[in-house]
């Protein structure tokens, strides 16, 4: 079994991906406490060329996770949705946001992301 849960990579090759180790000094944390987030949910990490990273779009600009970002993941791994499902989810352009859910998160718009991942099928 491994350390932390690891996900397919479904995202766009254009999401950039921050390795754990990277990740780790961002927050200012072990990286063995990032791979307690990722087992807790807080966060999705993805392997993509055999290296886990955490998509860059999961941190705001001063380099914390975004505020709503483990509320979402949590609403829908509640719903049953893997962690593929929601990266696709999040990662796909609405129109009614507009842009993608991920996008939202980062602004106003981000309680109204969570509250769709809520009351919504996908």
């Amino acid at each position: 079994m491994s350390a932390f849960p690891c996900s397919d990579d479904v995202v766009p090759e254009s999401v950039t991906l921050l390795p754990l180790p990277d990740v780790a000094e961002q927050l200012g944390i072990a990286v063995t406490r990032v791979h307690q987030m990722l087992r807790d949910h807080q966060m999705i990490a993805i392997r993509r060329g055999g290296i886990a990273g955490i998509p860059k779009d999961f941190f705001d600009s001063s380099g914390e996770v975004v505020k709503f970002l483990p509320g979402l993941i949590t609403v829908m791994r509640d719903a049953k949705y893997s962690n593929e499902e929601i990266l696709e989810w999040i990662y796909t352009a609405d129109e009614s946001l507009p842009g993608r859910p991920i996008d939202a998160m980062h602004g106003p718009l981000a309680r109204e992301v969570v509250r769709r991942a809520a009351a919504e099928p996908f």
